[in-house]
């Protein structure tokens, strides 16, 4: 699990884009605080801090604890909005998290010991990567914060399955065991396709050539 981190907000009583804009002069971006069974709550946070937690990975996945007017809530962001033009943050909407709760979230898969894999290091094959995140459900205080796949041994045509993964308890999958991560495949396999699709060129050439001459 991603270690947690504590963003101090401010009650946002005006909504619309002008009570947006003006919160993002004054370096605060709108949020809003969701779940529960409880009604939502429009508050404002700082943009340079949640921007930087934004790129550092594991955003989504990560539970949070924020700090409005003598509470402390504990969420879990669910969506954010980036401007199209500037790519800047512009509101984070988040979920209200206890330990009863359970998420639905996107954990990251990450492969080691490639050099370990006779499929890539010696035959020369490529990992072909169809997934690179796994959707789950888990507890809200107990997300992974990655999977690991170990490529030791894994020769060309074996493949990788979500039922491979190593599940903490209280974590399931959504879709089947049977769903194919990521396969070793042969390498060369795009240049000969190449070669192929290049050979009826020729064919048509030669017979256009035949008919020049009558």
């Amino acid at each position: 699990m991603s270690e947690t981190y504590t963003v101090k907000a401010e009650a946002r009583e005006k909504v619309g884009k002008g009570a947006a804009r003006h919160l993002r002069r004054n370096g605060m971006i709108p949020a809003v605080i969701y779940g529960d069974k409880q009604e939502p709550l429009s508050i404002a946070i700082p943009y340079k801090e949640t921007f930087l937690k934004l790129h550092a990975g594991g955003f989504k996945t990560t539970v949070a604890t924020i700090e409005l007017g003598g509470q402390q809530i504990k969420v879990l962001p669910k969506d954010y909005q980036l401007d199209p033009v500037k790519d800047s943050l512009i509101h984070v909407d988040f979920l209200r998290v206890s330990e009863r709760t359970i998420v639905t979230v996107a954990v990251p898969v990450h492969f080691e010991n490639e050099d370990a894999a006779p499929g890539l290091k010696a035959d020369g094959g490529t990992l072909n990567i169809a997934h690179h995140t796994v959707e789950v459900h888990s507890p809200a205080n107990a997300i992974p914060e990655a999977f690991t796949v170990d490529l030791t041994g894994k020769a060309i045509g074996d493949a990788i399955h979500a039922g491979d993964l190593k599940l903490p308890a209280g974590v399931s999958l959504i879709e089947g065991a049977d769903m194919v991560i990521a396969t070793l495949v042969p390498p060369m396999a795009e240049e000969v396709d190449e070669l192929d699709a290049e050979a009826p060129v020729t064919e048509v050439a030669g017979e256009a050539s035949e008919g020049d001459e009558k």
